[in-house]
């Protein structure tokens, strides 16, 4: 039995069907009539059907006359042979007298007995007496009615890689129609064909992660090794000598690059680790370095460390331009008076600030310029480089604190007269501890409504500067002020016309930042002790204070 009727066809559905409650059996119903060649009229009369004419395409024609042949597919045609396997009707289907085959719609074709029940039991209906009729289409075989076979599945779209092209005959394998033609071989077929084809697939899955685990290793191996493990370096005191120059602003790690590329040292890895453990990391500087090749780097930083090592060059500070000229000649084996020309034609090429090429008769363009400091210098370096190199150095250091804008705060008119009160705070105070109050002295000797000094400075350093001399006889009072230099403080009033001499850095801050006071003069005893005083009274008694030290120093 099927779930739809216990025929080979299926129960009227619709309770407008006359049929509808008749079970199509002989079990317990009135009998069917049997098919004897005249219409047997079971419900009203149809309109003829001008598409009857060969409807079936060579089956049953309807001018012929007669009832069509019962058709196992049609549930509104003629009524079922009783039912073979509880009735009393014949099988006509098994007689030897049987019907001919009726032809089906094309979408039904070779289906055959048992098969078709089966087709028709996966296709669903109405389940409910009151549900519309569905719509079916007799020229196309679509529509919504159980009739239509709507045919296989439509499978979702299969990779590429896994797809196979070469054994598909559009046979549904899983169809248990296809069960005796070659169903089972086939799905065995593709069965296998799957599980190669997984293999393969297993086999590019593996080879790309062990790709990948390979390289990641590699990789990891050589990052272990370039920053865990102990870097390259040679061993000794090594060999031989060799120059090496180490640019301004260089870290510890380029200081190690150029030691590489002259050949000292292995590996600019173990000069930092070198440099970092025995915490000389901070006293290394930039200079001009005598060394060996092949050292070991620890080597190489103790003898960097030595100054024997360094072809320094010291600049101390207040040092005046012309005796850092000589200094320069001596140390290049030069000829006296080669740098000093070399300053004064080359002047403006050797980076000075715009702020200082605009000053005005000036004795030395260069002066104040020559930062204090100890600068490498090679047997084969040139004045004009070397000269570059503390140019760059005093830009530097004035760009730090701010040259222009602290002048500006100062009443100052340019930042060329604040490094002059840094220049005069140099050459006047003996002691960095004086150097405060020694540039406030300054400050108040220039303010106009002076009436200790009425504007003068009086400072015996500018008139030697003038003089290039260094002695604390400048001469007497007439003889200072018959000396027509513009440099002379006892003459003329503010202050000179630039520096006079290269001040460090403890005195640039204090003409900065000055210590506050009303003092005009002071007067040094000892390093220890220094005298200042708001008026000449104090300070002619704090001059003789003076007089007795120097007096006692004799004895």
């Amino acid at each position: 039995m099927t779930e739809y009727g216990r025929g080979y066809g299926s129960e009227p559905w619709h309770p407008e069907d006359p049929l509808y409650g008749d079970q199509g059996s002989s079990r317990g119903q009135e009998q069917q009539p049997q098919w004897d060649g005249q219409q047997a009229h079971r419900y009203p009369q149809q309109q003829a059907d001008p598409y009857a004419q060969q409807h079936y395409n060579g089956g049953w024609d309807g001018a012929q006359g007669g009832q069509p042949p019962y058709d196992p597919y049609d549930p509104y045609g003629q009524q079922p042979p009783a039912d073979p396997y509880g009735g009393t009707n014949p099988d006509y289907y098994a007689a030897p007298d049987a019907y001919p085959p009726q032809h089906r719609h094309p979408h039904q074709q070779g289906m055959q007995g048992q098969q078709g029940m089966q087709q028709q039991q996966q296709y669903q209906q109405p389940q409910h007496p009151q549900d519309p009729e569905p719509h079916y289409d007799e020229g196309t075989g679509t529509g919504d009615d159980w009739r239509a076979d709507p045919g296989p599945r439509e499978p979702e779209p299969e990779h590429a890689f896994f797809a196979d092209h070469g054994d598909d005959d559009g046979r549904d394998d899983l169809d248990p129609r296809e069960e005796g033609r070659g169903g089972r071989e086939r799905r065995g077929k593709k069965n296998k064909k799957n599980k190669r084809r997984s293999g393969r697939a297993c086999l590019v899955v593996t080879l790309f992660f062990a790709g990948a685990v390979g390289t990641v290793g590699y990789f990891g191996y050589d990052f272990i090794v370039s920053h865990l493990g102990s870097a390259p370096d040679y061993e000794g005191e090594g060999t031989g000598e060799v120059q090496v120059d180490i640019p301004e602003n260089s870290t510890i790690l380029q200081m190690g690059l150029a030691l590489k590329r002259a050949g000292v040292v292995k590996s600019a890895d173990a000069f930092s680790e070198a440099a970092i453990d025995s915490k000389k990391d901070k006293v290394l500087q930039p200079g001009t370095y005598s060394l060996r090749k092949r050292m070991s780097a620890a080597s190489a930083i103790e003898l960097m460390v030595d100054p024997k090592s360094r072809n320094g060059l010291t600049i101390r500070e207040g040092l005046r331009s012309g005796d850092v000229y000589k200094l320069i000649d001596t140390k290049l084996h030069l000829k006296k008076g080669t740098t000093k020309g070399v300053a004064k034609t080359e002047a403006t090429s050797l980076g000075l600030p715009s702020w200082a090429k605009s000053a005005s008769k000036l004795k030395d363009p260069l002066e104040g310029f020559l930062y204090p400091s100890t600068y490498s210098v090679g047997e084969k370096a040139k004045p004009a480089a070397v000269l570059k190199q503390m140019v760059a150095r005093a830009n530097q250091v004035y760009e730090t604190h701010d040259l222009e804008g602290k002048a500006q705060k100062l009443h100052l008119e340019s930042p060329m007269q604040l490094l002059t009160v840094a220049s005069l705070t140099q050459a006047e105070g003996k002691y960095k501890h004086d150097f405060d109050r020694v540039a406030r002295v300054v400050y108040n000797r220039l303010k106009p409504d002076n009436t200790e000094t009425y504007g003068l400075l009086d400072f015996d350093s500018t008139v030697n500067y003038a003089r290039s001399q260094s002695t604390l006889d400048t001469g007497s009072v007439d003889d200072l002020r018959n000396f027509n230099d513009p440099y002379n403080t006892y003459k003329f009033k503010g202050l000179p016309p630039g520096p006079i001499g290269n001040p460090g850095e403890e005195a640039i801050r204090s003409a900065i930042d000055p210590a506050k006071g009303n003092w005009y003069y002071f007067v040094s005893i000892n390093p220890e002790k220094t005298l200042f005083a708001e008026t000449n009274e104090q300070h002619e008694r704090n001059r003789r204070i003076y007089l007795k030290e120097q007096e006692k120093a004799k004895q």
